[in-house]
């Protein structure tokens, strides 16, 4: 399976975010060589486990429950955006930044300390993915400038979630993988079991 820990912000949030993305996709060119992400799977990637044998999940699964309850919940927001050359465009965190980064460590050595092999340690950068190049590398500079000036309204981050990614099969342009929510923890002491499933 392939799986991933990560932050999913409330609808509320992504329609508000939706709104700015939908200015994005009318400039110009934004049409060609772009693959812009669906709504419904926008999230903050913690930590990327990849290929997890299924044998694996229990414990991996047991580590991110206790990540989950050695942090509070805390306050986020929408801002900004930036991009990764040529590769991505994204969206951009404010609030408790810091607590966001502490989550995604714990969420990371969950994955280390269950046995899940993992690339090379990288410095965690907040963010949200809107579009990727499809094949030559784009110019996202315009698209980085229009998103200077928004600033999504804050929430609170209360859960922890580990997805599933489900990548195209199909071959159909445009397709967009599928992500599954297969466990979800709240944060902090109150902690009452993993509730299963998208609920």
């Amino acid at each position: 399976m392939r799986l991933f820990a990560a932050v999913l912000p409330p609808q509320d949030v992504t329609d508000e975010l939706g709104g700015a993305v939908d200015a994005l996709r009318g400039l110009p060119g934004a049409g060609r060589g772009l693959r812009w992400t669906s709504r419904d799977g926008w999230h903050f990637t913690l930590a990327f486990y990849g290929e997890v044998d299924e044998g694996l999940v229990p414990e991996l699964s047991v580590r991110l429950e206790r990540a989950a309850r050695r942090t509070d919940a805390f306050p986020l927001s929408l801002r900004g955006g930036g991009r990764f050359g040529g590769r991505a465009l994204w969206a951009g965190a404010a609030g408790d930044v810091r607590a966001l980064r502490l989550l995604a460590d714990r969420a990371e050595a969950a994955g280390r300390r269950a046995g899940v092999t993992r690339e090379e340690h990288r410095t965690y950068r907040p963010h949200l993915t809107l579009a990727r190049s499809s094949r030559e590398p784009a110019d996202f500079a315009p698209y980085v400038s229009a998103l200077d000036g928004f600033e999504g309204r804050e929430w609170t981050v209360g859960g922890l979630c580990l997805m599933r990614s489900r990548l195209p099969v199909s071959g159909v342009p445009g397709e967009q993988p599928r992500y599954e929510v297969l466990a979800r923890w709240p944060l902090g002491r109150a902690f009452d079991g993993p509730r299963v499933g998208g609920g």
